[in-house]
């Protein structure tokens, strides 16, 4: 890196921030009542989102930050042209120690050995309901089958862990998150049970939020939870095990409970804004430097900029609905 500064990712409130979500698409083969919106909002074009070659020089530039974690996600990344030899590409990337690859999980089964061949070992597979008519009404898409066979298969291959990531919706399928927390007895599965965040226009209408303290009682019946302990590079989830369970249980309570006095996280949207903030709109043009023929250290001066706007805190309360302007596809989960 030409001229780079010594420096690392640390913002105005001690948070070393090392780990950075990325967006690569804000295209995705399903249709969720609560992401996509009745009047169908454009998609980026072609030149308006960032080339993998602008992707990579962002995380080596990061890496040099303290960026060691990454998690690639969309839209629905898999549907992007080219997301094998990026993925592969990434894994090389001297510094970085973990990839996580988040999936609605409709393709994952016929790509499992070229994910795995990329290096990549993790995999957050979202999924909202274990019923074929419910997930049809919910996604859009009658593809229950081609999802549970995706998720059984990463098991088969050996992907550890391999985690559900299920957004509690009251009215939806809070008659289901039982059935959920028994798959972590059954399977080595961590399901991790999420709180709705309001992001972007829906069709859903939104209501009361489930909150983790009533998700967590309406599965207490399964049996007694005994806390996982924690590690210290471990994300924002309250981590549980069932007696004689093959996975774990966890819950993120983003609304109730905020993790952000934790929060190690940046975002990198589809079209190349840096946002120091899931719940904050406010966000860094690293697209336009790229793009203008800006240097290395005029790039990792913006990510120390992004740092430096990094909110103490998100301001959405449980009673708060109206959430962020930007849809949930192009920031990336």
């Amino acid at each position: 890196m030409e001229n780079q500064p010594e420096a690392i990712l640390i913002d105005r409130f001690n948070r070393q921030l090392n780990y950075l979500r990325i967006s690569i698409t804000d295209r995705c083969n399903l249709n969720c009542m609560y992401c996509c919106p009745e009047d169908r909002i454009p998609r980026l074009s072609h030149s308006d989102i960032l080339t993998y070659e602008e992707i990579l020089r962002i995380v080596h530039i990061g890496t040099r930050l303290g960026i060691s974690k990454l998690r690639i996600t969309g839209g629905e990344p898999l549907v992007r042209k080219g997301v094998y030899d990026f993925l592969m590409q990434l894994s090389g990337i001297k510094g970085i120690r973990e990839i996580t690859l988040t999936t609605n999980g409709v393709t994952l089964k016929d790509h499992l050995d070229r994910i795995w061949s990329a290096g990549i070992r993790r995999i957050n597979i979202s999924l909202d309901t274990l019923k074929r008519q419910k997930f049809k009404d919910i996604t859009g898409r009658d593809l229950f089958g081609k999802v549970w066979d995706g998720i059984m298969s990463a098991l088969e291959v050996g992907f550890n862990p391999v985690k559900l990531n299920v957004v509690a919706l009251r009215g939806f399928n809070d008659d289901e998150l039982m059935n959920f927390a028994r798959l972590s007895i059954e399977h080595p599965l961590h399901v991790r049970f999420i709180e709705h965040m309001p992001i972007g226009k829906t069709r859903m209408k939104v209501g009361p939020p489930l909150l983790v303290p009533e998700i967590k009682d309406k599965v207490r019946d399964l049996g007694p939870m005994q806390a996982v302990e924690r590690k210290s590079d471990d994300g924002p989830a309250q981590r549980f095990k069932f007696e004689a369970a093959r996975g774990e249980i966890g819950f993120i309570s983003a609304l109730s409970h905020h993790f952000c006095g934790t929060c190690n996280r940046l975002r990198l949207t589809a079209s190349g804004q840096l946002r120091p903030c899931l719940l904050s709109d406010r966000q860094i043009d690293l697209k336009n430097a790229l793009r203008t023929g800006k240097g290395d250290r005029e790039l990792a001066d913006l990510f120390l900029q992004a740092v430096k706007h990094k909110p103490s805190d998100h301001k959405i309360s449980t009673d708060d609905h109206s959430g962020v302007s930007c849809q949930m596809s192009s920031i990336g989960g």
